[in-house]
Formats: C-alpha cells, structure tokens, sequence
C-alpha cells in the first residue's frame, strides 16, 4: 500500500508540474503574440536593422525552444521569409536608416535563396539607405551577399572563401555490395540519376553534363553580380578564385577590391556611426531581423475584404508524414490537399501563390496535389513562385499554375521517374543465415518482398507501371505548359535546369521572386489591394516545445550540427525506406560550397 500511495503522488506531481509549465509557456507564448502588433511603433529614431548571417537559412523561420534557450546560433534556423519582410519593411520605415550584415556562423542556404536577398539589399540601397558589412570570416555565400554593402569590411586576420563552387554526389554502391543488398531499379530519363548512388561508385556522364551546366550558370550569376557591385571584372575574380583566397592574407583582399576596409569589429561601430552622421554608436539604435518582421504575417482580414493566398509547400512530398523520425519540413499529400481545397472554397480568397521549395519525392502524392492545384485554377487564378527548388515532384505540383516564376538560380525540371526496391537476399540468407520459406495463392502475391530479387515477368510489369507513369507527368507538364508532349520528353528525361535555363526552354514564364508573383496574382485577379495571408498557419512556439520534448527534433538537431555538411548523407540512409516505391524525385542531394 505505501508503494501505490508513492506511485500515485508520484504521478499527481508530475502532472501538476506539466500543467504548470504549460501554462508558463502557453502565457510567455500569448505575450509574445501581443507584442507582434506593437513592433512598428517600436524602432527609434536613427536604427540600424542588424542581419547576423549565423546557421541556416530556411524557406520559414520557425521557433526552435531549444536553441533560443541554449543560444545556439546552429540550432536555430532563420527563414527567409522574416529576413525578406524586415528588409522590406526596412526599405519604407523612415527611422531605419541602413543594414549592417555581420558575418558569423553561417552554415549557409540555397543559391536562390541567397540570391531572393541579395536582390532585396539591392532594392533597399535605391531609397538611398546604406550598408556596411562586417566579418571575421565569409563563406562564399555570405560575401555573395555582403559584396552589395556600401562597406565590406574584414578582420585583419580574417579568412574570405572565394574558391568557385562544387556540388557533391555520394554513392552507397560498395556499402550495399559489402552488407548484400541490391536495389532493384526502374527508371525513365537518362539523366533521372536519383537512383545512381544505389547502382554505381561514381557520376555518370550524362549526370555530369547537367551538374556542369547548372554550376557553371549559377557561378555565373554569382560572379557577375559581385562584379557589378565590387567594380572587378568577372576575368579577375574568376583568377581570385583559382588563387585560394580563403588562405590569402587579409591584405590581399583589400588590394584586389574584394573589400574596403580591415578593421576589428569594435572599430566596425564607429563605421556606421560615420555612416548615420552621428557622434558615435551610443547615438543610434539597432533593430534585429525577428523585431522588425515581427508583425504577424497572416494581416486580418479587415485590411481588405480581399485576399491573396500564398501557400507555402515546403520539402520532400510525402503520402504520410514522416516527421516522426525527421524535423526537416515535409509536404504531406494528404495535408496539402485539404488545405488548397479549403483555399478553393473560400470566397474571400481571390488568388492563390503556391511557394514551392521541393525536390519532389512520391508520385502518388505529387498527381494529388496537381489536382488539386487545377481545382483552384478552375475557380482563381493560382500563380507558382519557385523557391530554391521545384524539381520533379516539385515541377509536377507547379506546372497546371496559370504562371510560373522562378529565380534565375533556382534548381527546376527532372521531369523524371524511377522506383527502387530493396533486394536483401544475400544479407539475409549468406551472411546472416536468415531463410524465408513462402506460400502465396498467387503468382504476385508476394511481390516486393526484400528476401528476393524481381523475376523477368515482375521486373517487367514494374517498368511498364513507371513507363506509364511517365507518359502522365510528361502529359501534365504539356498540358499546363501548353506544349506538345513530344517537346517536353526532349527536355525531360530527369534532366535539371536553372531557373535562367528553363525560362527559355519554356518551363517557366518569368524570372522573378515571391514578390512578383504575388503581383501577378492580384493583377490576374483584378485586384488593386488585397490582403496576403500566408499558409498554412507557423506552429507556435508551444507546439514547438510540445514536439521538442518528444526528443526526436532536439536530437535530430544535434546530429546535424555534428555533421554539418555530411547530415543529408546520414538522413538519406535513414529515410532510404520511405524512398521504396514510385518517386518523382531529385537526382541526389544538392551540396554546394556555400
């Protein structure tokens, strides 16, 4: 009996304890709500925004309890979103006077991400506002970034990396040899070479050739953009590139033009009191990227009885969520088409942005979402803004769209399908012992059982389901293209282009960001204002903290800043089960220099 009375007031504290802290952070959580409306009036005179370029960027910011409590700069992703609409915001607040970009831990983001705010500062240096940047250290994306500031200045022992870029591949072909697995695999495309790290130890020509041309025409957008900036030719800084800058002494870079300034950061200070036409830095104030897109991004809906949706469809297209075993964004079929329905239905919403950030991932889910998508289009305009990728699956959910834009760097096309199929035969049976003695009552009952390979007959009928399956994408990207379905098989078959490449291949319409696409939207609509309401609905930082303390996130996290660029390689293997089965997806992991 003292046992039980111990066991149950054992568990009346605990729940006490939860609900307390609940509450605490249910109560820290509508605090900081309440605050959101109040930002503007806020910013004093003479402020600077201030843009740390530390972690990661993201299509969305979301809260991360765990990194803002531990402060964490790793753990805790910055969302372009918050980083565009403070700049923006910046641009129009009279008290903001300029920008200072301070290099940091900056794990880095996507070319057309990068790309998305460089063209922002360029537009916020038009109201005559300035910029200085600051680093000990540039990776290569934040001096792409930082080379749009008035000043670019550098620690006199700092580093720039300044060295071209490279996209990486990995291949699992020996491992899978070395443990007896086999992937049995079904494909349509030459370049569809998704599958390729599953079946070979090295690129295939064909996947370099498209490798080749996407890096190069992204390079290419990078070099003339600081060129322009920086007044150094793109010859020159092609040169700096094949010297190893990152291991050059500081004062090189002075010389050669890729900054105007050595200086310590305390120096940095004074630089932009110089800037404000101020005494010194105790005379102006400083504003952070979360303080000024701190306003609510869903506006009410009393700002105008009209509305532009843009709904964000963001990651890997999944049947079913996954995010029991991974953090990392996903677009749930399922979700995904209850939430454009519901924007379908709503009178109120008078044009829809689908925002696509994905490399696709299951057919099934991506033909859903496309009807989806031609639902709306029936009812309102709906207009596509391409991310850092909308690549197969991606491409799929976005070709029906009345008009389509996409960065000039943004990852595009691999109109291309496969299925792969795991044969475990030899781990099973030769090197564990394991045997399998089946009885079925028909010939295919048991298909896609890992303990043995396809016979002819099945290998077969898989074929001809993806050959079909092909024809379908194929057939939708022609019909929303409005071309002939002949013409999208020649730049098809899995094959990725840039953003720059497929505009003129017809792919996509214009070259241009979310805001343009949101224009667009309102002037295919009729519209002359019109409130913009993003979907779906951040979770809050509650729901954060809840899904945190299921340890899966938090530790998913961890593993991450451990790994650093090699985590996609470690969450590829991990997720290598939910990859079974027909796939519209990209050819591998993109990992560039950035």
């Amino acid at each position: 009996m003292k046992q039980f009375f111990k066991y149950v007031c054992a568990t009346v504290v605990g729940i006490i304890l939860v609900v307390v802290i609940i509450t605490i952070l249910s109560i820290i959580s509508l605090v900081g709500m309440a605050s959101m409306g109040s930002v503007t009036a806020n910013v004093k005179d003479n402020s600077v925004l201030v843009i740390q370029l530390e972690g990661t960027i993201n299509e969305r910011s979301e809260e991360n309890p765990f990194g803002n409590l531990l402060g964490n700069a790793a753990l805790t992703d910055q969302g372009l979103d918050d980083i565009l609409q403070a700049i923006e915001r910046a641009k129009t607040e009279p008290k903001v006077k300029g920008i200072y970009i301070e290099s940091g831990t900056f794990a880095g983001a996507m070319p057309a991400s990068l790309q998305a705010i460089r063209r922002a500062l360029l537009d916020f240096k038009k109201e005559g506002k300035f910029i200085v940047a600051y680093g000990d250290v540039y990776t290569q994306g934040a001096y792409y970034l930082c080379s749009a500031a008035d000043s670019v200045i550098v620690n006199p022992q700092g580093l720039i990396e300044w060295t071209g870029l490279s996209s990486s591949v990995t291949y699992y072909k020996d491992l899978l040899d070395k443990v007896g697995v086999d992937m049995q695999v079904v494909k349509v495309g030459t370049y569809k070479s998704a599958v390729e790290p599953f079946l070979l130890s090295e690129m295939s020509d064909a996947n370099r050739e498209q490798i080749e041309t996407y890096d190069n025409e992204i390079w290419s957008e990078m070099t003339k953009a600081v060129s322009k900036s920086r007044g150094i030719s793109e010859a020159k800084l092609n040169e700096l590139a094949d010297s190893m800058m990152l291991l050059r002494e500081a004062t090189l870079y002075k010389k050669e033009k890729l900054v105007d300034r050595l200086a310590y950061s305390d120096a940095v200070q004074q630089t932009i009191a110089n800037m404000m036409k101020v005494d010194s830095p105790d005379d102006y104030n400083t504003i952070t990227v979360k303080d000024l897109a701190g306003i609510a991004n869903n506006e009410p809906k009393g700002f105008s009885g009209d509305v532009v949706a843009v709904y964000y469809a963001v990651g890997d297209i999944v049947d079913e969520s996954t995010s029991e075993w991974n953090y990392e964004p996903e677009i749930v079929g399922k979700k995904v088409i209850k939430d454009l329905q519901k924007l379908a239905d709503d009178d109120d919403v008078k044009a829809v942005v689908l925002r696509v950030n994905s490399g696709g991932g299951s057919a099934y889910a991506s033909e859903q979402i496309w009807h989806q998508v031609m639902n709306i289009k029936a009812q309102k305009p709906i207009v596509v803004s391409m991310g850092d990728m909308a690549a197969s699956g991606g491409y799929y959910i976005s070709c029906a769209a009345d008009y389509i834009y996409a960065e000039p760097t943004t990852i595009t096309g691999s109109i291309g399908i496969f299925g792969m199929f795991p044969n475990a035969s030899e781990l099973l049976n030769d090197k564990l012992g394991v045997h399998f003695s089946t009885v079925k009552t028909n010939q295919f009952a048991d298909f896609g059982d890992i303990s043995r390979p396809f016979t002819e007959q099945e290998r077969a009928i898989a074929q001809r389901y993806i050959n079909n399956g092909y024809e379908l994408f194929t057939r939708r990207c022609a019909d929303g293209r409005k071309m002939k379905q002949d013409d999208i098989k020649k730049i098809g078959e899995g094959r990725v282009w840039t953003g720059i490449h497929a505009k003129q291949i017809g792919l996509v319409d214009e070259l241009g960001g979310l805001d343009a696409a949101i224009a667009k939207a309102k002037k295919l609509a009729k519209l002359d204002e019109a409130s913009v309401m993003n979907y779906p609905a951040k979770t809050t930082v509650l729901e954060q903290l809840m899904e945190e303390m299921q340890g899966t996130s938090y530790a998913d996290k961890q593993i991450q800043q451990a790994l650093g660029d090699y985590y996609p390689i470690w969450s590829s293997m991990k997720n290598v089960r939910q990859k079974t089965g027909i796939q519209t997806a990209l050819p591998y992991y993109l990992r560039f220099n950035l």
